[in-house]
């Protein structure tokens, strides 16, 4: 039996207020909501919120005189997997451009520098679902992140580029308060660690779209050391080279 479900406003999905054409073809992907509600009222232009189901919030708004849209993608892969599949598939999204935070695996990373996800590994089974024989490793997209990295250079925005790794534990604990699943990562020279870009990387190559992980580095998995954040605006020069590819 075919189940169809149905909002107040028939959106395409049970998961988003917003309906089709509510949602740009841009997208800037936080992975907390508030986050997306402060770039929306401090980046863009005539912002309105497009959808805040569960607390997911979106905005839809104007930057520079173009159509963006921002919205939170949750913690971890299923999360942000289930977000981008459905403005991918659903709301005719063509570019999704993930803005967050990692941990740094390599010794002289410098905090608040840029990390720019050429690929993700992962320790999730999320390709599980397209039945390949082998290993999947999705990538971004080449024009997104030469852009991106033209204006990291142009503002002289410290950036890393380079492999990271997407997992299901955060990177400072796990059930033992403790975490050090990353070091054989980090062995195999992986920058950083984040819980969300292997997921949008998939969708991103499933569906043919296109797909940039950025992230800012704000903690050291291998001193301790922590960035210290000043509230969202600590990330500023992160969300203006995302927006710079608008």
């Amino acid at each position: 039996m075919t189940h169809t479900f149905y909002t107040e406003k028939a959106t395409p999905t049970p998961h988003n207020a917003a309906s089709k054409g509510e949602i740009a073809p841009f997208v800037l992907f936080p992975g907390d909501p508030e986050r997306a509600e402060f770039i929306a009222n401090n980046y863009l232009q005539n912002s309105h919120k497009v959808t805040s189901i569960r607390g997911m919030l979106g905005f839809t708004g104007n930057y520079n005189g173009k159509a963006v849209s921002v919205m939170g993608s949750g913690m971890g892969g299923s999360s942000a997997g289930l977000y981008s599949y459905e403005l991918f598939a659903f709301y005719d999204v063509e570019q999704i451009v993930r803005i967050g935070t990692a941990g740094g695996l390599q010794k002289d990373m410098t905090l608040g520098a840029l990390v720019f996800a050429l690929t993700a590994s992962t320790d999730s089974n999320y390709a599980l679902q397209y039945e390949l024989p082998g290993t999947f490793s999705p990538v971004c997209n080449f024009d997104l992140l030469k852009r991106a990295t033209f204006f990291a250079e142009q503002n002289a925005i410290p950036f890393y580029a380079g492999q990271i790794i997407s997992s299901d534990l955060f990177s400072s604990y796990n059930a033992r308060g403790e975490n050090r699943s990353w070091q054989p990562w980090a062995k195999m020279g992986c920058l950083a660690q984040d819980m969300e870009t292997y997921a949008l990387y998939c969708n991103a190559a499933y569906l043919g779209k296109k797909a940039l992980s950025i992230t800012t580095n704000v903690c050291s998995c291998v001193t301790g050391e922590n960035m210290f954040m000043n509230g969202h605006s600590s990330l500023d020069p992160m969300i203006k080279t995302a927006l710079s590819l608008v």
